[in-house]
């Protein structure tokens, strides 16, 4: 029973910590949702596919700047960077409610097989980045002819 009174004690301590810091809130520099491996959630969201031929990687990312991406593939690895621009025009403090996150996004995802990563081919259009990841002949099924006898 003291183990529980100990961290009932803790969890308090933390929670008085946090609201004496900014009135409770997180300022909203630290919103995670941009910030790599502190976030609960991923930025974009991804759907990871394959078929025979290809992996395929459809990046729900709407309001990048498509010029803002820089993609790379390195030791079965694929890597989405970006940014996302805010609305410049609103100050932090003007916010009701912020839920549209903006900023630098970083995010990587490990391929279920290798690639030729000289033959990856990438199309933004209306809000979605879809990636097109050729398998490399090592990775491809490979069909065995049976001898019958």
């Amino acid at each position: 029973m003291a183990l529980w009174n100990e961290l009932e004690s803790l969890r308090k301590e933390i929670d008085r910590a946090f609201q004496d810091f900014e009135g409770g809130r997180w300022p909203r520099m630290w919103r995670s949702a941009f910030l790599p491996g502190t976030a609960g959630r991923r930025y974009p969201l991804v759907n990871l596919s394959e078929d025979a031929n290809n992996v395929y990687v459809e990046a729900l990312a709407p309001g990048v700047d498509p010029k803002s991406l820089d993609l790379s593939v390195l030791q079965g690895r694929l890597s989405i960077q970006g940014e996302k621009p805010g609305l410049e025009q609103v100050t932090a403090e003007a916010y009701h409610r912020n839920e549209r996150a903006a900023g630098r996004f970083h995010r990587v995802i490990d391929l279920p097989v290798s690639v030729d990563a000289d033959k990856v081919n990438a199309d933004y259009k209306d809000g979605l980045l879809l990636i097109t990841l050729p398998k490399s002949e090592a990775a491809k099924p490979k069909h065995i002819a049976v001898n019958v006898e």
